[in-house]
């Protein structure tokens, strides 16, 4: 396996960090990473090790207010901001790999952002795959925090908060809880902006589920407490009225960070049986 660093300009003075993976002989495609809340493209050697040794390059940017790239921690102001990034990450992938097909790999609310992105610009993708989907949460419950988010968003975007998850919460494996709590890159950081971002983006994916028309592979944790599986089986099921290439897969007993469970191989054997049915 090969590995690169570089930037891109996100054109408004932020510089974005992007880390790539790459098999030692030709990539026959390259998956493009969206990472999750708080975390990094660090945390997806292990994911992008499994995905070169079966041929594929992967290659993920650390959102803005994440990881290396530049931002208040954080902050993330606007779905169309985030719509940007990913869409100046993609020229990146396509000046690097002009002419290899390309995927889509998103966890959390890099699986929200995800499907947010293909709906609106994913023509030409070769599809999705989506683990652990940030639409359903405790949060969403709690109403009063709901609207209070909504404000927050608009008034005063860039107010800092703490997002309360829990790291408990990620994997059953100690080891990898641990080396979450101890990274620091890893933050546990949201802007009010951010939130409604968050909002914003899970209102604007099931308003447009219909118009998703990429394959798509959508996985979830059953024991999930961080973001509920029901918000993915609800995308799945309504995606799955108009488009026929949706496949739904629940994993018994894992919790949110599936890549990052003991069963880890087996989801990583899902996913690259996908991609290369779907090549």
């Amino acid at each position: 396996m090969k590995t690169f660093e570089t930037k891109f300009d996100g054109g408004d003075g932020l510089a974005f960090f992007v880390r790539g993976w790459e098999p030692e002989g030709n990539p026959k495609a390259v998956i493009a990473l969206v990472h999750g809340l708080g975390e990094h493209t660090g945390r997806y050697a292990h994911v992008a090790e499994a995905m070169t040794e079966a041929g594929y390059a992967m290659v993920g940017f650390d959102l803005r207010g994440h990881g290396k790239s530049g931002g208040a921690r954080g902050n993330i102001p606007s779905l169309d901001v985030a719509m940007q990034d990913i869409r100046r990450f993609f020229r990146l992938l396509t000046e690097r790999y002009p002419a290899l097909p390309q995927f889509l790999y998103g966890h959390s609310l890099g699986g929200m952002l995800s499907l947010a992105y293909a709906i609106q610009h994913g023509k030409g993708l070769k599809g999705v795959i989506v683990t652990g989907a940030g639409f359903r949460s405790p949060l969403q419950k709690q109403k009063a925090k709901v609207a209070i988010a909504g404000i927050l968003g608009s008034l005063t975007p860039s107010l800092i908060l703490s997002s309360g998850l829990d790291p408990a919460t990620i994997s059953r494996d100690q080891d990898v809880v641990q080396k979450y709590v101890n990274d620091p890159l890893v933050h546990d950081k949201i802007s009010a902006g951010l939130g409604k971002t968050m909002l914003t983006g899970i209102d604007f994916c099931f308003a447009h589920v219909k118009e998703f028309s990429l394959p798509l592979l959508i996985m979830h944790g059953r024991d999930d407490r961080l973001v509920y599986p029901s918000g993915s089986e609800d995308f799945a099921k309504l995606a799955g009225e108009t488009n026929k290439d949706v496949t739904l897969k629940l994993w018994e007993g894992m919790y949110h960070e599936i890549h990052n469970e003991p069963e880890q191989a087996e989801v990583f054997k899902v996913m690259i049986d996908w991609l290369d049915g779907h090549l």
